[in-house]
């Protein structure tokens, strides 16, 4: 592992060592920590990044919702039951009570 010197306000420095006291740990592993779930989460949005056109879609998204041009979201609840309703009288039943056709 290797050494790296880092500069932070004294009162941080602090915190940091009043925090360490407490949990009976050292100052070091505790920034480790930090790092790491900083990483985390920034890999996280990294990788939704990656995905090409989304970060077009995010920010044309965000003008048009400061425009106006929203959707309530009423109409959206509104929509997805009625989709989903219409989904489901598509699904035979499960219970195995299927209606035949009678011959001709």
């Amino acid at each position: 592992m290797e050494t790296a010197t880092i500069r932070i306000p004294e009162e941080k420095k602090n915190l940091l060592k009043a925090v360490a006291s407490l949990e009976n740990r050292k100052m070091n592993d505790i920034l480790i920590d930090l790092i790491d779930d900083y990483v985390e989460r920034r890999k996280e949005t990294l990788e939704l990044l990656a995905i090409p056109g989304l970060l077009k879609e995010v920010r044309t998204a965000s003008r048009e919702f400061r425009q106006g041009k929203g959707v309530p979201i009423e109409d959206v609840r509104k929509d997805l039951e009625r989709r989903l309703l219409k989904d489901r009288s598509k699904v035979p039943p499960k219970n195995g009570n299927v209606r035949s056709r009678k011959a001709p």
